[in-house]
């Protein structure tokens, strides 16, 4: 399909159906284990994960300024929320701050915040995906294996359980379970048929359903011949039953409301509204860098829809929520076009919840394994750090170092490290690149003119005081501003005070374009 940065289908639209029904089926098998391991991680009832993730489907994907991003309990927010009902005491406290955090987050959408996600490098971002591809390999890997005593959704390197990444590999090695082996290998074998040339034509039947299925009745065969092969519990997916309304009802907590003038209830709705908003704005950037479209996201819209949703969240008994990345990813990479497939796969979720949990406790977290394996390679490919490292060191470096701090701490630490790398970059860049200069001062190739950029900023200031102080003495300079949109006020007075005292050195400087500056301070 053609690149078209501007073409927004309309929501629910039945010409992409084809595309967003499977793809929607292919995130609802990601999310579910998601978000049921993220509410068990951030110490909140097993139910709070699901009813976010239904929120963000049916509710946030309406009203979404992102065609492709998908909505729902974030891994990134497990710390955040674990201490906040933790410091909060009761969970119906914390409640009200997801409340009022959506509040926040409304306010932030009308006031245009939305553009800060414009302020992250490409190179972070880029690597923020690549980052995410490793840790799903990596957290996926112990699953594969049958092996795995921490729960789904831990993307921390070092895990609540004390166990790391990497640790977690080799425990799931040596206590490896032969069935579940099989199974996640079966599947894989299919995912990867599934999207060569030889299975073209089987496409309209997604791939990870097939791999779902057949693990589904691995599991039936190898319990029926072969019982040491079969998997049970904790080798397979785990999700509450829902037999009647009033259950449903029972399940469902409410925010308290009388703790409206808490201190605490207001710091804890900052904190999430900050952090939140941050991680959706990142994964809206990162999703948008996916779409085959090529397609620009309103971040402000979405802003209002994350707000929208986190008060219905909080509302219905739900942990807050963010855009999530792996649910994106997944999504794009499920063929996804439009909106649609996200209200597809909250559809999907509401209806297994309430109809077949029984059949839904019948997979085994192997094949779901497989699937997410499959979503990790996809996003970490080799041919994206050869395209980077081709990008040059500029590109490479930020890209580099986002996906080992990530990798190696966290999403947002990580991010936050890849962002300074990529500053200290950018820096240096502008420090270095701010004019064109002619003419050999040190060899008397006279005038030495230096042609100032269309934008010079006060981080060029530095390097232009430097540069002009090391001009020899008897030098003739011309500073041209002429091409120049913008010039810094500091950068304009560090120019004149250098034409003022320039005369100490025999030094004579022209200057062309240059505006006067307003000295603070003068009579």
């Amino acid at each position: 399909m053609e690149e078209n940065k501007n073409y927004q289908p309309s929501f629910l639209s039945f010409s992409f159906l084809k595309y967003d029904v499977p793809a929607g089926l292919v995130v609802f098998l990601v999310a579910l284990p998601l978000c049921l391991g993220i509410a068990l991680a951030s110490g909140a009832p097993l139910f709070s994960g699901l009813i976010t993730g239904v929120i963000g489907g049916l509710v946030v994907s309406v009203l979404s300024g992102s065609q492709l991003a998908v909505s729902g309990p974030a891994a990134g927010l497990t710390v955040i929320v674990l201490d906040a009902v933790t410091k909060l005491g009761r969970f119906e406290a914390f409640l009200l701050a997801v409340v009022i955090a959506g509040v926040f987050q409304i306010i932030l959408g009308f006031l245009r915040a939305g553009t800060i996600g414009n302020y992250f490098p490409s190179s972070v971002i880029k690597g923020m995906l690549a980052a995410i591809g490793i840790i799903l390999i990596l957290k996926q890997i112990p699953h594969a294996f049958g092996y795995d005593k921490d729960y789904e959704g831990d993307f921390t390197f070092i895990q609540m359980d004390e166990e790391n990444s990497f640790s977690e590999i080799v425990n799931a090695i040596n206590k490896s379970h032969p069935g579940a082996i099989l199974i996640s290998a079966i599947c894989l074998i299919i995912l990867i048929l599934w999207d060569s040339k030889a299975f073209k034509k089987l496409k309209t039947i997604p791939g990870p359903l097939v791999a779902v299925v057949t693990g589904i009745l691995l599991n039936f065969l190898f319990n029926a011949s072969f019982p040491t092969l079969a998997l049970s519990g904790d080798h397979l997916v785990s999700i509450p039953a829902i037999n009647s309304l009033g259950e449903l009802k029972s399940i469902i907590v409410m925010p308290d409301f009388s703790l409206i003038r808490s201190g605490d209830v207001w710091l804890v709705a900052g904190t999430l509204a900050i952090v939140a908003s941050l991680e959706t704005l990142l994964s809206i950037e990162a999703v948008d860098k996916l779409d085959p479209m090529r397609r620009i996201s309103s971040t402000d819209k979405e802003l209002k829809a994350q707000g929208v949703g986190n008060i219905l969240a909080g509302m219905l008994g739900g942990l807050p929520m963010t855009a999530v990345i792996v649910r994106g990813s997944a999504n794009v990479a499920s063929g996804a076009k439009t909106r649609t497939a996200s209200f597809f796969h909250g559809l999907f979720l509401l209806s297994s919840m309430l109809l077949i949990p029984g059949i839904l406790n019948m997979i085994p977290l192997a094949s779901l394994a497989s699937v997410l394996l499959m979503v990790g390679y996809k996003l970490t490919k080799i041919s994206l750090f050869r395209d980077m490292y081709k990008a040059g060191k500029d590109q490479f470096i930020p890209f580099l170092i986002t996906i080992s701090a990530i990798v190696f701490t966290d999403l947002l630490k990580g991010i936050a490290i890849g962002m300074a790398a990529g500053i200290f970059i950018i820096l240096r860049r502008n420090a270095t690149h701010y004019f064109f200069r002619n003419g050999d001062s040190s060899k008397r190739v006279e005038p030495v003119t230096i042609t100032l950029a269309e934008e010079v900023s006060f981080l060029n200031k530095a390097s232009i005081r430097l540069t002009l102080d090391e001009l020899p003495p008897e030098t003739h300079v011309i500073i041209d501003g002429t091409h120049s949109v913008y010039i810094d006020y500091d950068v304009l007075e560090i120019i004149h005070n250098f034409k003022e005292n320039a005369h100490y050195k025999n030094i004579k400087v022209e200057l062309k374009g240059i505006k006067e500056v307003y000295r603070v301070g003068a009579h």
